[in-house]
Formats: structure tokens, C-alpha cells, sequence
């Protein structure tokens, strides 16, 4: 019988995971070859125990963290029993425990006792994965296969060290082969690290009460949840967001959450929600779980621990064939994006009615572009270049003014854009202009934070081709208890012939000339209750910094 150990224990304990997971990102970050890693910080760390329940997380990307105990469970049903000390295991599928084709999660078992007791998970977005589009989005995708290389569970080494014949399958794959060979080593080295560390408390503590103690977390992370649940009001409420398109004419597609509040307890019901596309905003059923579970996270207090315990009082109900949960073989590769972040904004507009307090503005929705082409810098060598520069804006909430460039729902700011300087110093680009955008934020009692303003010009030698992935420029954040929506987005190429177009959110094969420049106005993010009971100061110090476009609108 697992006797819980005492509070101090159990509180040593609860804070070594946390720093476990913390350490595990640093080494990540410091280690990891493409700038999509190291500069951006596309990555999350979890720890999950012998039973795949989440134990730890660091503050990265939620999206991904949600997700990661189904890539746990996806390695014990393919391995069971024959699981040994010092294997490796890797899986990105997201029909078998992945989100999309370019997060790979490397796993590695850790054992004590001679069992199992933990699992130490690295999650990693890779700067490309194959498939017919360089940089993992395939706007014209109609199946997966078209996405990229799939990765089911499979054993990529024993003895801590990994299988170089299957390292070489994999990178040859790819179309940068020393970035995705260097990440998966940092992934697999972070792992190793969090084996380590939990090693040593494993031998401090012992085996029986670290579980015990494990048991202990969760439950009171549960016990904490239901507490604030419980203060929400009870009832039944529906909330819609929507997506512009699906690439191949579909428009306005629905994703619609259903949230019945009782007493502590909340069931989110997607059923009524689209049906599934022939495109890749279509979500696996991974991210759509972590999409909903990211949603409640928002809405409690900080220091609730975000582990298993936290999300037991939510249900969730989804049906396959739907744009939430693809049947096997739809293209998915936009879904932790698109449609997550509708899948958060439709459950919070919800929930806005139970807890209006508690509840957010829209965050500003993603719009991708990636580049590759020659640096006449790096003779004989190319580039693929992801835009994480002129990020969206926040959403307002009850707090105050949302965070402007902040990033999207599925990220909450995990996600950087990085040193402009650096960027310039890694591709053959030349940042003209990178500020926020006045007037993007949507109006509200509390504004939404502001989105992008970023004129970028091609440096490059000789042709480039763009593809790009996203949303939102129909619909921009929504606004929340009476408060605006964000301005949506709107990029543009402008061509150094004097040309200029505006760009889809969802193309391939955009054609690029050295002097080409992109003009991107990313959107701003919801505004929070009405306009009308804005503070006039703050609409003066707004003015005043030039963070709306005229004074008389004050």
C-alpha cells in the first residue's frame, strides 16, 4: 500500500518535477541546431509516470503538452512489456499518439527498482519532415502522405544510444538533413537529462514514494480544479468560432463547443462541429483533446499544476469524420494551430457565461510563411526560413490590456519571434520595419494587444519559392463580453518590379526575386467587455504612444 508522504515532502517534490522539466527546456534550447528551436523556442517538455499520466510541464507550448500523454501511451500499446532501460523511442503520426508530422517526440523510459516509473518526453516542431512543400505545411495536401514522413512508435535506440541507420532514414527524409540530425540529438539529449535528474530523486527518495507522491500531486492538482469549477456558474452554453477556409473552397467552418457546467465538473461537447475537409486544417484527435484541455487551463488560476489531476473534471465529446477529429489519413499538419486555436476560442466564448471573469479576448490566429532559397553569403547551400516575426496580438481580459505581439491561443506567448539582428545574421533577409501595428487591437473595456507591423526584404541569390499556412484573414480574434474583435490579417508581396498582391493565407509555390519585399499587418487580438466603460485615460496614453490610428477616435 503507497502511503502519501508529508507535506513538505510532497511539496520538495512537486517543485524538483517542475525544475526537472525547466532544466530539461534550457538544455534544449542551448543544444538545438535550427533557429525554429533555438531561437523560437518550438519545443515542450513533459514527464508522465509508468502509466502515461502527466506528471510535469515547462512553460512552453500548451498545445503540445496536452497532447504529449497520448505519445506516451502510443509507445506502451505498440511496445508493452518488451520496454527496457535505455531505450529511445520516436513518433511524430498523428494517427498513432502524435499532433502533426513536424513534432517529433522523442521518449525515454526511466526505471528504478527494476521497474518503470517515469517516462521523460521531449516534443520538437523540425524546420522541415519531407513530403511534396519544403518547411512540414502542404497547403494543397489532401492526404497525409502528402504532409510528410511518418513516424509510427518505433525503437530508434537501446543503450542510450541511438540507431544511426534509422537517424539516417529519417534525415535523408528531410531536405535539411544536419538541422534535423542536430534537434533530434537535442531532443534526445534533453531526455537523457531528465533521466538523469529523475535518477537522483528516484535514489533520494525511493521508488514507492516518489509514485506516492506522484498520486499525491495529482490529486490535489484535481481537488484545486474542482474548488474553482465549483464557484462558476452551472448551465449550458454554445460557443462557435470559425475558420476562413480550408484551402480547396470550403469557407466559414464551423467548430462549435457545447460546455455544460455542474458543479465541479465540465463536459465539452465538439460533435456539432463541422464536418472534417479535404485540407490540412482538419485537427488529429491528440491536438483536439489538448486544444480543450488548453482552453480550462486558461481560465484557472496560475498556480493550478497543469498535470493529469487538473484535467480529470473535464469530459470531452467529439465525433469522428469531423474537421476536430479527422478519420485516419486526412491531412492534419495545420491543427495545432488551425483549427486549435478555434477549438479554444469556442469553448472560452462558452464558458464566458460561467465565469466572465475568468474569461479572455481572442488571440490573434496564425498565418505562416515559410521561404527557401540560396544566401549568396553560404555559396552551394540553402535556406528554409519559418516567420515567427510579427506576431498577432493578445487578448484582453479583466486584468487589463491584452499583450501586444504576444502570439496565438495555442502558444500564449510560448512561441518568440527572436532577435531580428540574428535572423538577419542566419538568412539573407533585411528587416526594414518591425513594429507594432496601430489600430489592430480590438476595443473593449480592456483592449486587445496589438499585432505586427514587419516589411521584409529578400536578400537572397538568385530565385526563391514561399508557401504559406494559416488563417484569419476573414475573421480576426473574437472579442469577448461585449468587446471588439482584432483587426484580421493582411500580408502583401510587394515585388521589386513595382508588382504587388496580396497574399492567401493557404498557397504553394509562391514564386520569389532578390528586392522582393513581404508587407505583413498581423491581426490584434479580442477586446474585453464594452467599449463604452474604457477608462478615457487610457484612450489618451493609447493616442499618445500612437497605438491607435487617429486621436479622434478617443
Amino acid at each position: 500500500m503507497k502511503t502519501a508522504p508529508d507535506p513538505v515532502t510532497l511539496s520538495v517534490l512537486d517543485n524538483r518535477f517542475r525544475a526537472i522539466v525547466e532544466e530539461m527546456g534550457e538544455a534544449m534550447l542551448r543544444t538545438a541546431y535550427s533557429q525554429i528551436l533555438n531561437s523560437s523556442r518550438d519545443f515542450s517538455i513533459a514527464l508522465c509516470d509508468a502509466e502515461a499520466r502527466l506528471v510535469a510541464q515547462a512553460d512552453h507550448i500548451p498545445v503540445h503538452v496536452g497532447a504529449m500523454p497520448f505519445a506516451v501511451q502510443a509507445v506502451r500499446d505498440a511496445f508493452g512489456d518488451s520496454v527496457q532501460e535505455g531505450d529511445i523511442y520516436l513518433l511524430n503520426d498523428p494517427y498513432h499518439g502524435g499532433s502533426h508530422l513536424p513534432d517529433l517526440t522523442a521518449i525515454v523510459p526511466v526505471f528504478a527498482e527494476g521497474r518503470l516509473v517515469f517516462w521523460s518526453v521531449v516534443r520538437a516542431h523540425h524546420t522541415d519532415i519531407g513530403g511534396a512543400t519544403h518547411g512540414g505545411y502542404n497547403p494543397g495536401a489532401t492526404e497525409i502522405w502528402q504532409e510528410g514522413l511518418r513516424v509510427p512508435p518505433i525503437l530508434l535506440g537501446q543503450g542510450r544510444l541511438p540507431r544511426e541507420d534509422l537517424v539516417r532514414m529519417i534525415i535523408t527524409n528531410t531536405r535539411l538533413a544536419r538541422d534535423v540530425r542536430g534537434d533530434l540529438m537535442a531532443m534526445i539529449g534533453a531526455a537523457h537529462l531528465g533521466e538523469k535528474r529523475l535518477l537522483s530523486v528516484l535514489g533520494r527518495y525511493g521508488a514507492d514514494t516518489t509514485v506516492a507522491a506522484v498520486d499525491a500531486i495529482l490529486v490535489l492538482a484535481e481537488a484545486h480544479t474542482r474548488r474553482i469549477i465549483s464557484t462558476w456558474a452551472d448551465g449550458t452554453w454554445l460557443g462557435e468560432a470559425f475558420l476562413d477556409d480550408d484551402g480547396f473552397g470550403g469557407q466559414d467552418i464551423a467548430i462549435r463547443a457545447r460546455v455544460t457546467k455542474e458543479g465541479d465538473h465540465l463536459t465539452v461537447d465538439l460533435t456539432e462541429s463541422a464536418p472534417q475537409t479535404p485540407g490540412f486544417v482538419n485537427s488529429s484527435y491528440p491536438n483536439m483533446a489538448s486544444a480543450v484541455r488548453m482552453a480550462l487551463a486558461f481560465l484557472l488560476d496560475p498556480e493550478v499544476a497543469k498535470n493529469d489531476g487538473c484535467f480529470r473534471p473535464l469530459t470531452i465529446k467529439a465525433r469522428e469524420g469531423t474537421v476536430v477529429w479527422a478519420a485516419e489519413g486526412a491531412p492534419v499538419t495545420m491543427c495545432t494551430s488551425h483549427c486549435s486555436n478555434e477549438i479554444v476560442e469556442a469553448v472560452v466564448k462558452a464558458l464566458a457565461n460561467a465565469c466572465p471573469d475568468r474569461a479572455m479576448g481572442g488571440w490573434g490566429r496564425r498565418f505562416r510563411v515559410a521561404i527557401k532559397g540560396k544566401d549568396p553569403r553560404r555559396p552551394g547551400r540553402f535556406f528554409v526560413w519559418h516567420m515567427f516575426h510579427a506576431r498577432p496580438g493578445g487578448g484582453g481580459s479583466s486584468g487589463g490590456d491584452g499583450w501586444s505581439t504576444a502570439g496565438e491561443w495555442h502558444s500564449a506567448g510560448g512561441l518568440k519571434f527572436g532577435s531580428v539582428e540574428m535572423a538577419e545574421a542566419r538568412f539573407p533577409l533585411y528587416f526594414v520595419r518591425h513594429e507594432f501595428r496601430p489600430g489592430s487591437a480590438g476595443d473593449g473595456t480592456y483592449r486587445g494587444g496589438l499585432g505586427g507591423d514587419l516589411l521584409l526584404k529578400l536578400e537572397t541569390d538568385g530565385p526563391s519559392v514561399a508557401n504559406t499556412a494559416g488563417d484569419g484573414v476573414r475573421y480576426g480574434a473574437a472579442g469577448m463580453l461585449g468587446g471588439q474583435d482584432g483587426a484580421p490579417h493582411h500580408y502583401r508581396l510587394e515585388r521589386a518590379d513595382g508588382s504587388a498582391r496580396d497574399l492567401r493565407t493557404k498557397e504553394v509555390g509562391i514564386p520569389l526575386a532578390p528586392g522582393d519585399q513581404l508587407h505583413v499587418l498581423s491581426g490584434g487580438g479580442g477586446g474585453w467587455g464594452p467599449p463604452e466603460k474604457r477608462d478615457p485615460a487610457a484612450r489618451v496614453a493609447d493616442a499618445a504612444e500612437g497605438l491607435i490610428i487617429a486621436p479622434s477616435e478617443i
